[in-house]
């Protein structure tokens, strides 16, 4: 399975101790700073955060502390029911979700607005939902075949794909496109897609986010001791990630 074995705290269910407003720590003596980043490629501030956080590591990286990161994500479904067939306006699915079509209009815009601080376009208007299952497997493939930087990179390009190209991601010709342009083969993607490769990998790997105490994406599980929700802001996400190497 491309992503690492689940950490002992997920079995353990060890207590979870509040250390600042929006971290939780979970007691555990690692050195190493591993971040599994939890999320849906269809998750709006998932994208907001991924830009948030790497922003926040090249801003400590040019102030000249060390930081070393090694980051992977893993699959998070937002609505797993979602067709694999007939993808729809994603205007309506959170039209649906949240009451009508003027309150999911107010909730687009200030999504836009956010992630347009953060140097990310997103054009709801033209977005369709589909079923993320497929985008998963790859990202998963990827991480197995290609490596951490292949994935964070094709993460990046479907969410791109969805959120400002209006593509459908549920279909395996753009998520191929996309792994290309990751510099994955085409073609092995497109074979990979088509099997039932990874199927029950990636299954237990979406279960196994409660085990963690995922229930909202994205969430950042820093070396299995830390647990930071949201998409927080650049200035927190550098104190995080300060903080621990302090304790480390």
């Amino acid at each position: 399975m491309g992503y690492p074995k689940p950490h002992p705290f997920v079995h353990e269910r060890c207590q979870k101790v509040a250390v600042v407003a929006g971290v939780v720590a979970i007691p555990s003596i690692v050195a190493s700073m591993r971040i599994e980043i939890f999320s849906d490629v269809i998750c709006p501030w998932c994208f907001i955060g991924k830009r948030r956080f790497e922003t926040a590591i090249s801003r400590l990286r040019d102030r000249g502390v060390d930081v070393q990161v090694d980051y992977v994500f893993r699959p998070f479904q937002l609505d797993p029911t979602a067709p694999t067939d007939s993808p729809t306006p994603a205007k309506d699915a959170y039209a649906k979700k949240f009451g009508g079509p003027e309150r999911a209009t107010e909730i687009l815009d200030h999504v836009t607005s956010v992630a347009a601080q953060d140097n990310i376009t997103f054009n709801m208007d033209i977005a369709v939902r589909a079923n993320t299952f497929l985008a998963h497997r790859l990202l998963s493939y990827a991480l197995k075949h290609n490596g951490a930087e292949a994935q964070i990179m094709l993460k990046e390009l479907i969410m791109d794909a969805y959120f400002t190209n209006g593509k459908n991601i549920g279909d395996t010709e753009v998520l191929a496109d996309c792994a290309e342009s990751a510099g994955i083969s085409r073609q092995d993607a497109l074979t990979f897609l088509a099997s039932d490769a990874l199927v029950d990998e990636v299954q237990a790997e979406i279960a196994e986010a409660s085990e963690f105490g995922v229930t909202a994406v994205p969430t950042f599980i820093i070396n299995g001791q830390w647990s930071v929700p949201g998409a927080q802001d650049v200035e927190m996400f550098e104190r995080i990630i300060e903080r621990i190497l302090e304790r480390a």
